[in-house]
């Protein structure tokens, strides 16, 4: 049986710009989505801590270490610059695998700057 499970986690991250007029996608600090292991078109989703949204979408790299959060195309109507978003990233695994999972939160502080990386310690069986 296959178990879809969390990946990654970017955690309090702060909006920085939002681009209607864009293709489409978020765009992350290439520090940030190197901490959570986050590649380059993988799909996210994104729940907006400001106002309830979600949404998904992929992600696009940015710059190293601009703290940049950016919502791209129709992503962009569901934030402002300074909302707070919660980025996850999910994997699917065999129910098998689930003792390899290791997710990734990384918190972050109100420039997006790395506060903390945890990483599970505890076995997910019990």
């Amino acid at each position: 049986m296959l178990l879809t499970m969390l990946k990654a986690k970017i955690h309090n991250a702060t909006v920085t710009e939002a681009d209607l007029n864009y293709e489409g996608s978020i765009t992350i600090d290439c520090t940030l989505m190197e901490a959570a292991g986050l590649l380059p078109y993988e799909k996210v989703q994104v729940l907006n801590v400001s106002n309830g949204a979600r949404a998904e979408t992929y992600v696009i790299k940015g710059k190293k270490d601009r703290g940049d959060i950016v919502m791209n195309g129709a992503i962009a109507r569901m934030t402002q610059v300074g909302d707070r978003v919660i980025i996850l990233s999910y994997v699917m695994i065999d129910e098998s695998e689930i003792d390899k999972l290791n997710p990734v939160v990384v918190l972050v502080d109100e420039k997006n700057r790395i506060k903390e990386i945890r990483k599970r310690q505890e076995p997910h069986r019990r």
